[in-house]
């Protein structure tokens, strides 16, 4: 198993989560876990938070593949089982599992009186799908239906009420979801990627068409290895080593999934290559269009949620410009991408509250 090769320009195309290679002193030894740096804990960073107000259940669901999709269900103590309650679905950001932000927003969200469902999305974590880590968007994006199976199917759960919360690369899938699944009746995004967009152009555009053929033609090449019986290879995610050359960016995503901030391994994969997709498979994300219909999921409610230095900042006003009303962009000051995964002092949690109180009547 080995990291493909990227420099930072074309990286920078390629991923949401981060846009460099494994450093070949780590390639192929997947003993080496991440660097020990110290995380950067301010503004309540607390990506592992648990709540005694709270329950949690590990749950499981088939998607339309029938493949095993593995969640965490949480269930306020305080709420009343008499009556139906109104739920919401959490999705990870792109490359990470449940356990990295998608459980915090969960068991915020549960102790403010939602049932809430985080899960694995397909190839990722504890969710069943080989190779690992195979991009699949349309496999992605069932997975938000199957939740709403799962979820409508609870006997606290009112299935006419329930919403969906996607971060990073979940924000476009469960758009994606909401489009063509109308079970879905609130959106909100946070800190949201268009993963096809991100692939296609880059950050502000600045892929080139030459830079794709480079791209798909790597892919192309390692599918030959692989047909002939070569290892897989993997590509982007966030790098296993910072120094003083490194870009904000790496630094950024770096501090979340490399250090004791956020950093998580299932026992599916190793510290070497959590984050990383497949080589091969990563260009399925350029024929992801996830924003093509979204002004259809009108008159359901649309939030989208981003930090005012965001470097996805992008995705989230063009998502808002696309969709029709209601929606609302809210931005949040002071706040980065990653800072919206976990830093509890600026994640707007007053706000998912108020619009899934009032959109799941």
């Amino acid at each position: 198993m080995t990291i493909a090769k990227r420099s930072i320009l074309t990286a920078l195309t390629t991923c949401a989560i981060l846009f460099a290679p494994v450093p070949d002193c780590l390639a192929g030894d997947p003993t080496n876990a991440p660097s020990t740096k110290a995380p950067d804990m301010s503004n309540g960073a607390d990506n592992f938070y648990k709540s005694d107000k709270v329950t949690v259940e590990k749950v499981t669901f088939k998607n339309k593949l029938n493949m095993k999709v593995v969640g965490n269900l949480f269930v306020p103590k305080a709420l009343d089982r008499s009556l139906k309650s109104p739920a919401i679905i959490v999705g990870h950001p792109m490359g990470a599992v449940k356990e990295q932000s998608a459980n915090l927003y969960a068991t915020k969200l549960a102790e403010r009186g939602f049932v809430t469902l985080s899960f694995d999305l397909s190839f990722w974590g504890e969710s069943e799908g080989q190779p690992r880590h195979t991009v699949a968007p349309d496999i992605y994006v069932d997975d938000f239906s199957a939740a709403v199976d799962f979820l409508g199917r609870q006997p606290l759960v009112n299935r006419d009420r329930i919403g969906v919360l996607g971060i990073c690369g979940s924000g476009s899938f469960s758009i994606a979801a909401a489009q063509i699944d109308p079970r879905l009746k609130a959106v909100a995004t946070v800190s949201m990627y268009d993963m096809g967009a991100a692939n296609r152009d880059g950050l502000k555009k600045s892929t080139t068409a030459k830079q794709r053929k480079k791209v798909l033609e790597e892919a192309a090449a390692q599918r030959w290895a692989e047909a002939d019986g070569g290892a897989a290879k993997y590509t982007s995610g966030t790098v296993h080593e910072i120094n003083e050359k490194s870009h904000p960016i790496e630094r950024e995503f770096f501090d979340f999934y490399r250090t004791s901030r956020g950093e998580f391994t299932p026992a599916s994969t190793t510290p070497l290559l959590t984050t990383h997709p497949t080589l091969s498979s990563n260009v399925a994300f350029l024929n992801f269009y996830p924003f093509e219909r979204i002004a259809e999921v009108s008159p359901r409610p649309m939030l989208f949620v981003t930090g005012d230095s965001a470097h996805s900042k992008e995705f989230s006003e063009d998502a808002y410009k696309r969709a029709a009303e209601p929606k609302e962009l809210v931005v949040v000051p002071g706040a980065g991408h990653v800072d919206l995964y976990d830093r509890v002092n600026l994640i707007p949690f007053d706000k998912l509250t108020t619009f899934f109180t009032d959109k799941l009547k």
